[in-house]
């Protein structure tokens, strides 16, 4: 496919600390593309020097002729007062104004129930929640037909329904998307390739067709490739070495490209020791106090009311060491409640919990309630003195703040002045100082980049005590959890085998709550209807329209798929049957929706 867009030889630096340099890449017409990289990458920075809105400090940027770019930045820029109908119609009559009224309501409509907004629809914006403001504000980049999207962290702020149907949207969407995620899980379900932009790899970024699996393997082929590298390298530069002293210098000027050779050789080896250097991850293990029992903490027939609703009942739960128990749920499901009934922190509406005498417990807010933003960070990690004690051991603050990605030169900046990954790394390090018998961590991802997020990972496999986490980064707790807990948020309370069979669960549940919120049928009477409205059959085949026009857009979606592969391409009776294909698939979606729309007028009247 065509490159829609492209970059040559970018920098850019912010107070002579340089971001990224010599980068160079481009995007290919059709692909899913996601942007990966340490936080202080320049990710973010990168995306607007796509989207025009930011100028590097050299090199170039360009886009093919009559491409239609949209840039979604992390936070949304929504008006407050208009609801989403609104501002998705005026989205619309912006970028298509010779769009039919009528038609461009039909497709508002379209679009806000195939999101899931409902009643939403016409709430103002700024009475939104967050995860359903980002949903609009994907919506309305969507909505406008771009070749082209440019997509900053889309999943922050939606819960696990929002990402599942922002993946099935990107899925469907004949838009070429660049988009900057630490959620692996997405990256994985979207992405048709990752580029991980870092300066670790020579020119900048190392880029791989595939999802996330792929990327992982392809990387650690590279970096034992480039450790290879540097192993024989640094053979050939000791024997230049001696053979240098060997020489006279009387005799050097005989020799001088084999000098010139050498000093080439020097220059590749410092590059890759440099490179190699910059592998860095934060230190990150907890204190476990090494407490022993079967039964550390109990819950018994536990239930949990919010506004005359029970979002769990009957819940019996025992932790004991070497337990690490993942809770998933709906929004509003009651995640966040479960675990103050762990920590002791709040009373369950039913039964009984029970603490182990002396229990001590390290809990990880989701508010991050416990920072003070005024506290310097020297002070968040050391609060008295120069020196830290974790577990047996005694560190300067300096070489603690080091474990955690933080210089020196931080040290003295408050902390409400730090990212939020940052100020997440120093919650860490405060549960790292305090010996644990018990782990609470209340959405522990959020903000955190992923080499921090590898790490977190691995201390949490390795801390001996139970471990209770709440997250919606669903590649973490698939690999972390022993037990996965799934909230339904109506009483019910599922244990599962990993996050993706809770997906399915979800759906179903979800179905058969929308079945029992609608309103009953009339009573039979002549199939023909006079006048207005839908017949039985008609709103049975109504209501199973979204689901099939969300199959066949992704059906459509794995035949542009083929497409953009290059040995389709490079074959014309493939690429011929592939493109017959596609106006197939088209036709099949264009049909769905005509028919949607045709019941939709006729539904309203």
């Amino acid at each position: 496919m065509a490159i829609l867009l492209s970059c040559q030889n970018l920098a850019k630096a912010f107070d002579a600390h340089p971001l990224f340099e010599d980068l160079s890449f481009g995007i290919h017409g059709g692909e899913r593309t996601g942007l990966i990289g340490p936080n202080g990458a320049g990710k973010s920075t990168l995306m607007r020097i796509l989207a025009g809105l930011e100028i590097p400090d050299s090199g170039d940027r360009a886009v093919a002729s009559g491409v239609r770019m949209v840039y979604l930045p992390q936070r949304d820029e929504l008006p407050p007062e208009p609801s989403a109908r609104q501002i998705l119609t005026a989205a619309i009559a912006a970028a298509r104004p010779a769009l039919d009224e009528g038609k461009r309501d039909r497709d508002v409509r379209m679009v806000l129930d195939l999101a899931g907004f409902d009643k939403r629809a016409d709430q103002p914006a700024g009475t939104l929640s967050g995860g359903w403001r980002k949903r609009l504000a994907i919506l309305r980049a969507l909505v406008v037909d771009a070749d082209l999207l440019l997509l900053d962290e889309p999943t922050n702020h939606l819960d696990l329904e929002g990402i599942w149907w922002l993946e099935r949207t990107l899925a469907a969407s004949r838009a070429t998307v660049v988009v900057i995620s630490h959620d692996r899980f997405f990256l994985e379900r979207a992405c048709t390739r990752i580029i991980e932009i870092n300066r670790l790899y020579p020119g900048g970024c190392f880029s791989s067709t595939g999802g996330y699996a792929t990327f992982l393997e392809k990387r650690a082929e590279f970096v034992a490739n480039q450790k290879k590298q540097q192993e024989v390298v640094d053979n050939q530069a000791r024997r230049e070495i001696e053979w240098l002293r060997r020489n006279p210098a009387a005799q050097m000027k005989k020799s001088t490209a084999r000098i010139d050779a050498a000093e080439k050789l020097f220059a590749t080896q410092a590059g890759l020791k440099w490179r190699n250097a910059q592998v860095r991850t934060a230190d990150v293990a907890f204190a476990a106090s090494g407490r022993r029992g079967n039964e550390l903490v109990t819950l018994t027939g536990v239930a949990a009311e919010r506004g005359g609703r029970t979002l769990f009942a009957g819940l019996d739960l025992t932790l004991s060491p070497g337990e690490r128990l993942g809770v998933l749920g709906l929004n509003g499901s009651g995640k966040t409640t479960l675990l103050k009934f762990i920590a002791g922190t709040a009373k369950p509406d039913a039964g009984n919990v029970r603490h182990a005498r002396e229990l001590r417990i390290a809990y990880f807010d989701q508010q991050r309630a416990r920072i003070d933003p005024t506290l310097p960070l020297r002070r968040a990690l050391c609060p008295s003195g120069e020196t830290v004690i974790v577990g047996d051991r005694r560190l300067h603050v300096a070489g603690w703040a080091k474990r955690f990605l933080f210089s020196s030169g931080q040290l003295d900046l408050e902390v409400g002045k730090l990212s939020g990954g940052e100020q997440a790394r120093v919650l860490i390090a405060d549960l790292m100082r305090q010996p644990a018998d018990l782990l609470i961590l209340d959405e522990p991802t959020n903000d955190l980049d992923i080499p921090t997020l590898e790490v977190l990972e691995d201390a949490l496999r390795e801390f001996t005590g139970p471990v209770v986490l709440v997250t919606h980064d669903r590649y973490l707790l698939d690999r972390v959890a022993t037990t996965v807990l799934a909230l339904d948020g109506g009483g019910g309370a599922w244990r599962v085998a990993d996050s993706t069979q809770w997906e399915d669960l979800a759906e179903r549940i979800t179905a058969e709550r929308a079945k029992l919120a609608a309103p009953p049928e009339p009573a039979p009477a002549a199939e023909k209807n006079p006048g207005k409205g839908l017949t039985r059959s008609e709103r049975r085949e109504f209501d199973g329209l979204t689901a099939k026009i969300e199959a066949a857009e992704a059906a459509r979606a794995e035949v542009e798929a083929k497409l953009a592969d290059p040995a389709i391409g490079a074959d014309p009776d493939a690429l011929d049957k592939a493109c017959t294909e596609l106006a197939e698939k088209q036709q099949i979606v264009d049909d769905l929706f005509a028919r949607w729309s045709e019941l939709d007028t006729k539904a309203k009247g």
